[in-house]
């Protein structure tokens, strides 16, 4: 049931403003003239927060991860599944799993692989990139029992959140859908949609420009931005601008979302011909695109912390296990291991299941320091076999 939100425009601080400023100067703005429009307003400057540490040297209690590490697929635990997206482990290990083409969300059981229906998310149009996209399970789960989705619309794409029932019949148990935030700019590409809820228990939402880069630039638009919110989608304490949901900007499209032991966020995004991206998010920071893909070194813009040619990548999921950032790959049909020591990469990614399982999509974090590896070959650019797509799962070092 929707709560008729207001679609909360993006508002630009002195924080954001002075960033904006070092871009003029710098002659990196992307219509030569204020990023504040008309109607936006300064109001006073709020301490950005994450929820964590702030970045730079490590805490006393991270050590660097080894340089090398392994991965071994010790089981395949379900398949035959139909475009998955958003994969979102249950307290107590199961997984919930979102299907971008159909709009259905499936229960995976962890001892067995059994796939429960919970229901389907009313209003999503499947188009091209759009359809069902990320899940996230409340931080507050046990007493309030919500599974948010990040979906596509005819008009946009939009974050809605619904109770989750399992004493309902399958196919039931999804109570109706409540919209907390929407006028995130939709297409038939670049959609973003990936959603996570952060140490700080606010949720995160990476969004895509739809292929239009300007709007990345463009702080009247939710299009190429992390956004930072409440549990009911109200720009979130101590943002960079008190009264926008607006975390980052220039961002091309958002696909991953993860905080490693520092409570440091990173985050994956498509680059166009040349870079593909590892960032580190620092709130109110503009990360570039359309100005700026990959390690430019361009003042006014913040650098990836990795990067990589888009036939090697084509990054989507990440998650944090083992001291170590893992970014599965579409095109690049692999998965990625990036050792950490604090915000800084130890050592050259290594690769892992190269061709060995086609588009890689969604990876997340299993309680025992292992990985869910979701695979995406149905999703209309795949190589599906028989028994795709399936979920992995993974032990690594």
């Amino acid at each position: 049931m929707e709560r008729n939100p207001t679609v909360r425009r993006p508002r630009v601080t002195s924080v954001l403003a002075a960033a904006a400023a070092v871009l003029l100067m710098a002659g990196c703005s992307s219509d030569g003239d204020s990023i504040i429009r008309p109607g936006g307003r300064s109001s006073s400057p709020t301490k950005p927060d994450g929820g964590g540490s702030s970045p730079g040297a490590p805490s006393p209690k991270e050590s660097a991860a080894p340089a090398k590490g392994s991965v071994k697929v010790v089981r395949t635990l379900t398949t035959k599944l139909k475009s998955p997206w958003g994969l979102a482990p249950l307290p107590g290990g199961d997984l919930l799993v979102s299907s971008r083409d159909t709009g259905k969300i499936f229960k995976i059981s962890a001892d067995t692989g059994k796939k429960t229906e919970l229901g389907s998310v009313p209003g999503v149009s499947a188009s091209g990139e759009g359809g069902l996209l990320g899940l996230a399970v409340s931080s507050d789960f046990g007493s309030d029992h919500m599974v948010y989705a990040y979906f596509t619309t005819d008009s946009d794409n939009r974050i809605a959140r619904m109770v989750y029932d399992d004493r309902r019949p399958a196919g039931d148990q999804l109570g109706a859908p409540d919209t907390l935030f929407k006028g995130i700019p939709k297409g038939t590409i670049h959609n973003g949609g990936r959603i996570a809820f952060g140490p700080d228990k606010m949720l995160y939402a990476g969004t895509g420009e739809n292929g239009d880069g300007g709007l990345a630039q463009d702080m009247d638009s939710f299009g190429g931005k992390i956004l930072r919110m409440t549990p009911e989608g109200e720009p979130a304490p101590r943002n960079p601008d008190a009264q926008s949901v607006v975390y980052s900007w220039g961002h091309r499209n958002v696909q991953g979302l993860a905080w490693d032991a520092d409570k440091r966020l990173w985050t994956s995004e498509f680059g166009q011909d040349t870079w593909d991206e590892l960032n580190q998010i620092q709130p109110g920071k503009n990360y570039g695109w359309p100005e700026a893909e990959g390690k430019a070194d361009k003042k006014g813009f913040a650098d990836p912390v990795e990067q990589w040619k888009p036939k090697d990548a084509s990054p989507s999921g990440i998650a944090f296990a083992k001291g170590s950032i893992w970014m599965a790959g579409l095109r690049g049909e692999r998965l990625w291991r990036i050792p950490l020591k604090g915000a800084k990469p130890v050592a050259k990614p290594q690769s892992f299941l190269d061709g060995k399982y086609g588009r890689l999509r969604s990876v997340a974090a299993a309680d025992d320091g292992g990985l869910w590896l979701a695979t995406s070959n149905t999703d209309g650019r795949g190589r599906p076999d028989r028994q795709d797509d399936r979920i992995l799962r993974l032990e690594v070092r």
